[in-house]
């Protein structure tokens, strides 16, 4: 893993496979959460309506209240959206940000706590200033609290998705007899993975014959040491086969019967 001078974090694979993920600056990062605390700012003001009827017994209980409100959904809310959204809140997903582990993979659970828990270290003393300064001073743009829990934060660039239900037509997907397996591939790939087996699919034509086997085979190897299907799921079909079940569980998950 390595860093250029672009403010961009390129990771290998022990497959050997490669990817670039740009990594989203302090100015970006500021904007994202202006967006955040726009919405916090909504949920708490709708909070202390609904709690305001606790006033009606007891003033001190109602400020308490609100306080201990405040402050949950102010943690609350980047671990509810992190978690739904794969490491995006409302602020990154309008600027097409998203927090990844540092080796580029999905965000754990315990790395949203983590992260969300010391925001309000960064937000010192006012506007995030030592986040901000933090996210200058590291080179992989990192606040105290990704940091600690070794997370970072990039660009998602918008991609032109090709047209799936053209690319997989008439495809069988033994993958979909194992329902459970997708769900949990689906959990555990990231959206940088799953790209990486979109663009070798969609790309396939540009290769020649013996750099594509190559190609296909280390990214079902790759896939294989995440998740792995039964054999008789796996056994009879080609790694290009197998990259077209993949592409068509990652991206399909609503699909319902066995052909794609």
């Amino acid at each position: 893993m390595m860093m250029d001078k672009i403010n961009a974090l390129t990771i290998s694979t022990p497959e050997g496979i490669e990817f670039s993920r740009k990594l989203a600056g302090p100015f970006t990062r500021f904007l994202s959460w202006s967006v955040d605390l726009l919405a916090i700012m909504a949920i708490n003001k709708l909070l202390n309506v609904l709690l305001g009827v606790l006033g009606l017994i007891s003033r001190d209980i109602a400020m308490a209240a609100t306080v201990l409100g405040y402050f949950i959904v102010s943690i609350g809310y980047g671990i509810v959206t992190e978690w739904h959204w794969r490491g995006q809140t409302l602020g990154k997903r309008l600027l097409r940000l998203r927090v990844t582990d540092v080796r580029g993979l999905q965000i754990r659970f315990s790395q949203i706590v983590i992260r969300n828990l010391l925001r309000f270290v960064d937000s010192l003393p006012v506007f995030y200033l030592v986040g901000g300064l933090a996210c200058l001073i590291n080179r992989r743009a990192q606040r105290l609290g990704d940091f600690v829990a070794n997370t970072i934060v990039v660009w998602s660039p918008p991609v032109d998705e090709p047209d799936l239900d053209q690319l997989l037509e008439g495809k069988y997907n033994s993958f979909r007899k194992y329902p459970h397996l997708e769900a949990r591939l689906r959990h555990q790939v990231s959206p940088a993975e799953a790209q990486i087996a979109l663009q070798a699919l969609v790309r396939r034509d540009e290769f020649g014959p013996q750099d594509r086997i190559q190609l296909f085979q280390s990214i079902v190897n790759y896939f294989k040491s995440i998740i792995t299907f039964p054999q008789e799921a796996t056994d009879s079909i080609s790694d290009e086969q197998y990259i077209r079940n993949l592409v068509d569980a990652l991206y399909r998950p609503k699909s319902t019967g066995s052909m794609s």
